[in-house]
Formats: structure tokens, sequence, C-alpha cells
């Protein structure tokens, strides 16, 4: 019997054990002992270090600039005037079916260029009397158009992540809210979102976290990220094996925490609906 009390919960512990999670660690660990341990390695994470706080910046200001500009795209879905609903329905299919790769690359040499004469076109008569210095495509950096272009890229994902949470509401309350003589504004600031948001923010973390990876791209126009420096650092010194290791440490640990903060979140708000 003393036996069996004893084995019921070890078995219970390795059925429950994440073992992806442990084998994931493992790897970390064994990594960051290399990385602490070894001379080479401490120079190639001092040498990245810089790209990953570009890595990390970037990743940020666009996923912040592409919430923002999804939700303005899921609420226009919603509008009463057919040609805006058509509009956010043609911005959304677009932007979905073009590689972020693409879009990287007509941003930064199609859209910056077209912006800039568009710009000058607009405040031609201020420029031409010298309020305004003319702008040039130059001014308009690399970074700022990778940004662009990962912000528009993953706007029209997260759209249909709003669009799915505001749908989820229940219509009796908005409802409610209408007869109580709540404008639009108060309804949704008040009603809406408040309840949409508890099932937003799960999806939303999951896109920031493929964000994070698709901002390696930006690598392609020179940005000096993790994987540019990475890029970098191997050509001039042939230590390839060693580098991408450590390339692919950082963006593991980004991950790999952000992905556990976004699922202990989900557990916390299973729980709190159960209560």
């Amino acid at each position: 019997m003393s036996h069996y009390l004893i084995i019921m919960p070890f078995k219970k512990t390795v059925e429950r054990t994440p073992w992806w999670l442990v084998s994931i660690i493992i790897i970390a660990l064994i990594l960051l002992w290399n990385m602490v341990a070894e001379q080479s390695y401490q120079k190639i994470a001092g040498a990245l270090s810089e790209g990953l706080l570009t890595t990390i910046g970037v990743t940020f200001v666009a996923f912040l600039m592409a919430s923002i500009l999804g939700l303005f795209i899921a609420l226009s879905g919603f509008s009463r005037y057919r040609i805006i609903r058509e509009f956010a329905r043609f911005y959304v299919e677009i932007f979905r079916g073009v590689p972020v790769l693409v879009l990287l690359f007509y941003i930064a040499f199609v859209g910056a260029p077209e912006a800039v004469k568009l710009y000058n076109w607009a405040l031609q008569v201020p420029i031409d009397n010298g309020w305004l210095e003319e702008a040039k495509t130059r001014d308009f950096t690399l970074l700022w158009r990778a940004i662009f272009a990962l912000a528009i890229s993953y706007s029209a994902f997260i759209s249909e992540v709003f669009r799915a949470g505001i749908q989820e509401v229940d219509k009796g309350q908005i409802e409610a809210a209408k007869a109580l003589g709540l404008s639009s504004w108060y309804r949704f600031r008040l009603i809406i979102l408040p309840q949409a948001m508890r099932k937003i923010l799960p999806p939303l973390g999951n896109d920031l976290v493929a964000m994070i990876k698709d901002s390696a791209l930006v690598s392609v126009l020179g940005v000096q990220d993790i994987t540019q420096l990475g890029k970098v650092y191997s050509s001039s010194t042939f230590q390839f094996f060693e580098t991408y290791n450590v390339v692919a440490f950082m963006y593991l640990i980004l991950t790999l925490s952000l992905s556990l903060l976004i699922r202990s979140f989900e557990n916390h708000l299973r729980r709190n609906d159960h209560h």
C-alpha cells in the first residue's frame, strides 16, 4: 500500500510535466553555459547585444502601431456605411495575402519614395516659400520603413482578432445600452471593449510572439537587428556555428518568455471565468 502511495503521485507528476518546456530549458541552459564559459561566445553575445535592443524596439513599436491601425480597421468593418465596410474588407484581404518580406521591399523601395513625393506635392506652397524644407527619400530611414511594413502587414491580422472579439460580445447588452441612451462611443468604451478584451488579449499575445520572429526579416534592409549583426559577425570571423547559436538563443529567450507569460495570462482569465 505504501509503495502504491509513493508511485501514484510520482506518476501524476511525470504525466503533468511539460517535457517540451523541460527540453527547451535544458538546451537554453547548455547555450547559456557556453556563453558564460567560453570567451568566443562572450564576444559574440556582446557584439549582438545592440541588435537585441533593436529587435525589441522594432517589434514593440510596430506592434503598437499595428494594434491601433487594426482596431480602426475592425471598427470600420462594423460601420453603417457600406463603402467603409468594403474598404475595411479590401484592406484586410490585400495585406493578409501579401507576404511580409514582399511588403517590406514594397514599402521600403516603392511606398517610401511615393510618400515623400506626395508630401512635397501637398505642401508645395509652404516649401516654395521657404516655410518648410523639401523632404527627401533618405530622410525616411530604413528602420522606420521596416517598422511601417511590419505594422501594416500585422494590422490586417490583428483587425480580424478585434473583429472576432467584438462579435463575441452579447448583443443583448449592446441593445440595453442603446435603450439607456448611451452614444456609440460610450457603448464601445464601457460595454463592448472591456468584454471583448478578454477574448482578444490571448491571440494578440500570439501575434506579438510571431512579430518577434518576423522582425528578423528587417535584416534584409540592413537594419542592425540580431539577425543582421549575426550575419555581419559570422561573415567577418567565420564563426558561423557559434554566432547562430547565440542568435537562436536570443530569439528563443524572447519568444519563450512571452509565450509563457501569455499562457499564464490565459490560465488566469480561465480561472476568473470559472469563478
